[in-house]
C-alpha cells in the first residue's frame, strides 16, 4: 500500500536576497492532518519560510507541493482557494467590524460574493451567516460576536483571526506566531483551541513559545540561520544536541530542553 500524499512538501527550498540566504535548500513533509511546529532563534528564517508555504514571497529556487500539487509558482490567492488558509503576525482584521462581520467577510470572499466590501447582513445569503456563526463558535466567542473586534482583547482577537482562517475552508491551516504577546492564561485558552481543531485538518505551527510547541506539535522541524537542523517526533527534537546548542545562552529556553513541560495548571496561573 503507498504512503498517503503528504499534505505540505518542501524541496530544497531556497530563498536569497542578492548574497544573503534567508532560507537555505530547506525540505521536509508535513503529514495530512498534522500538528506540525517549525521554531527556531530569531533571525532562523522561520517566517520567510512561512511566506515561502503562504505563496506572498517566491521562491529562488525549489519546490513547494501542497498535497502533492506543485503551487510554487502560484499566487497566496490561488493557494488560498486549494486551501491553504493562514494566520499572520501581524493582525490584519478589520477592528472598527464585529467578529461576525470579519468571519462572515472571509467566508464571502470564498464563497466569490464579493472581494472588498462586506454584503449587508440583510442581503447575505443565509449560508454565509451560518459559516461565520460556526466559525465563531469554534474558537469560543460566541457571547462577543456582535461587538466591536477593537474591543476585544489581544487572546480573543488571535482566536478570531483563527476563526477567519477557518471561514475560508482551509485543508492545511499556517498560523505564524499565533501566542506572541498572549499571557499564560491567554496561551493555554488557545493551546485548546487548537486541539479543538478538527483531526483531517492540517496544522502548522511557527512559534516562539517552546512550552506551547511542545504541548501541541507531534512533529518539530528546527531552523538555524536558514538550514534546516532537525526534523522529527517532538521528544526526539527536543533532545537534539545540535538544536539545544542554537537555543544556548538563554536559560529560559534550556530550562525548557532539560525539564518536563509545565501542567496545564502552571500554564494557565
Amino acid at each position: 500500500m503507498s504512503a498517503p500524499t503528504p499534505a505540505l512538501t518542501l524541496r530544497n527550498v531556497t530563498k536569497k536576497y542578492g548574497a544573503l540566504v534567508a532560507v537555505d535548500d530547506v525540505s521536509l513533509e508535513v503529514a495530512k492532518g498534522g500538528r506540525h511546529a517549525l521554531i527556531g532563534p530569531n533571525g532562523a528564517g522561520k517566517s520567510t519560510l512561512f511566506n515561502l508555504v503562504a505563496g506572498t514571497l517566491p521562491a529562488t529556487s525549489g519546490e513547494v507541493l501542497f498535497a502533492g500539487e506543485d503551487v510554487t509558482r502560484r499566487s497566496s490567492a490561488w493557494r488560498a482557494r486549494r486551501g491553504l488558509g493562514k494566520t499572520f503576525q501581524h493582525s490584519s482584521l478589520f477592528l472598527s467590524m464585529s467578529p461576525l462581520e470579519n468571519v462572515a467577510l472571509a467566508a464571502q470572499r470564498v464563497a466569490g460574493k464579493g472581494m472588498s466590501l462586506l454584503t449587508p447582513a440583510g442581503r447575505r445569503s443565509s449560508g454565509i451567516d451560518d459559516v461565520a456563526e460556526q466559525c465563531v463558535a469554534d474558537v469560543g466567542l460566541t457571547d462577543r460576536s456582535h461587538i466591536m473586534t477593537g474591543n476585544l482583547s489581544h487572546g480573543e482577537r488571535r482566536q478570531l483571526e483563527v476563526a477567519v482562517a477557518l471561514a475560508t475552508k482551509p485543508r492545511l491551516l499556517l498560523l505564524d506566531e499565533p501566542a506572541a504577546g498572549m499571557s499564560p492564561a491567554e496561551s493555554h485558552r488557545f493551546a485548546e483551541l487548537v486541539r479543538s481543531l478538527p483531526e483531517d485538518l492540517t496544522v502548522v505551527i511557527i512559534e516562539h513559545d517552546l512550552d506551547l510547541v511542545f504541548q501541541l506539535a507531534e512533529r518539530v522541524s528546527v531552523l538555524h540561520l536558514g538550514a534546516l537542523i532537525a526534523d522529527g517526533p517532538a521528544a526526539e527534537v527536543r533532545e537534539d544536541p545540535a538544536v539545544q546548542q542554537a537555543y544556548l545562552g538563554d536559560d529560559s529556553l534550556e530550562d525548557l530542553f532539560h525539564d518536563s513541560p509545565p501542567s496545564h495548571e502552571e500554564v494557565a496561573t
